[in-house]
């Protein structure tokens, strides 16, 4: 077996280590203060071709595979995990879907925008009612002539005071269980639509989230997203791929707070040693560096599962719990190795520990994860 990366994908990680160093760590604090949305960045991130990476080129992408992308993500998380998780909902939920099962005009009128990043892509399926269960959502969607109307209530919605275009699910057929439901492209502009403000959350402050709220939103019929009733299918799609670019901002979080743990042991004195040469300490660190390990290869197997056309979604689970739980549990044991200082707002690794904590929520909880795993294993 090869684990070598190619030149291409040691590049990308190369540059944007250096774009994030440049741009984003100098201003990482201050974005997660003032819960904003760093514009800046994400146009630098657009003229660099960052906003499209596994996206084909005929669609504006970079077409790099999704090995690529998921180190890129990894990285980006690295200095920030709002920004890596705002670029990855923005390709992992938003494009893809339109990419996997969208028409030509659809992929040509919205994804290639996207892609180019003229206008950042968002998911709207949770609701205030249905979160990991989706049958129980109640938003609709009813024919009408040659438009849908869609009226209901979107909430948790990643990206969605920034977005410009939006996948959106809606009930076409309630009666036909989990073939009722559909998918729908909605652009910002759309009448009938508002988005709400974006929410004051624990971490992950810089990530734009909102509700919306649909009434009589009116939508070209030409705007439904494959085939009526798909909606389902291609929500449990997106997930899978969405839950590789968790992975990976859990594993740019725990590398960060690796790196914190690492350089602080080597500087604090206590007892007239650093403290890396206390023995707990050292255990704490050598157990981040072994899980940190075990992410990566998991997610990046996960990837690489994608890009040879195989069945993912058992690994991609599999990435997404135990990077996002290890996340967890180091950036905790981070902030012991820092002690009171690591308690301080403002200390990078209690921010690291805010942010960690939502990758075991969203685009399916922990327990959810080994629903997916279990029921693959068990079938």
């Amino acid at each position: 077996m090869d684990f070598k990366l190619s030149e291409e994908q040691e590049l990308i990680r190369s540059n944007m280590r250096e774009f994030a160093a440049k741009h984003v760590d100098p201003i990482a604090a201050e974005i997660d203060e003032n819960s904003r949305h760093p514009a800046e960045v994400f146009q630098k991130l657009a003229e660099g071709n960052w906003l499209g990476i596994p996206i084909p080129q005929e669609y504006g992408g970079a077409g790099a595979d999704r090995l690529t992308h998921v180190i890129a993500v990894e990285e980006l998380s690295r200095s920030c995990a709002s920004t890596g998780f705002t670029l990855s909902a923005h390709v992992d939920l938003a494009c893809t879907p339109i990419l996997l099962f969208g028409n030509d005009q659809q992929k040509a009128k919205f994804l290639t925008p996207m892609a180019k990043g003229e206008n950042l892509g968002a998911f709207a399926l949770t609701e205030p009612g249905a979160g990991t269960d989706v049958m129980a959502a109640t938003t609709t969607a009813a024919l009408d002539g040659n438009d849908y109307v869609i009226n209901g209530s979107k909430t948790f919605t990643s990206n969605g005071p920034v977005a410009g275009t939006y996948v959106a699910f809606a009930w076409t057929d309630k009666e036909a269980g989990r073939k009722g439901m559909s998918a729908f492209i909605v652009p910002r502009d759309t009448p009938g639509l508002r988005v709400g403000e974006h929410f004051k959350k624990m971490g992950l402050r810089a990530s734009q989230t909102s509700e919306m709220i649909f009434k009589d939103c009116r939508i070209p019929k030409e705007n439904l997203l494959g085939q009526p009733g798909q909606g389902v299918q291609i929500a449990m799609t997106t997930f899978d791929h969405g839950r590789m670019g968790i992975a990976a901002q859990s594993i740019g979080i725990l590398q960060a707070a690796l790196d914190e743990a690492v350089q602080y042991s080597k500087e604090r004195i206590q007892f007239g040693t650093p403290i890396a040469r206390h023995q707990a300490i050292a255990w704490m660190i050598a157990d981040m560096a072994t899980d940190l390990a075990a992410a990566r290869f998991l997610a990046y197997y996960a990837a690489w599962l994608k890009d040879q056309k195989q069945p993912f979604s058992k690994e991609a689970a599999m990435a997404k719990l135990f990077a996002s739980e290890a996340a967890m549990k180091h950036t905790t044991k981070a902030v012991q190795i820092h002690g009171g200082y690591g308690y301080i707002k403002g200390a990078k690794v209690e921010r690291l520990m805010r942010d960690a904590k939502i990758t075991e929520i969203y685009e399916g909880t922990s327990e959810a994860q080994r629903m997916v795993i279990s029921g693959n294993v068990l079938r």
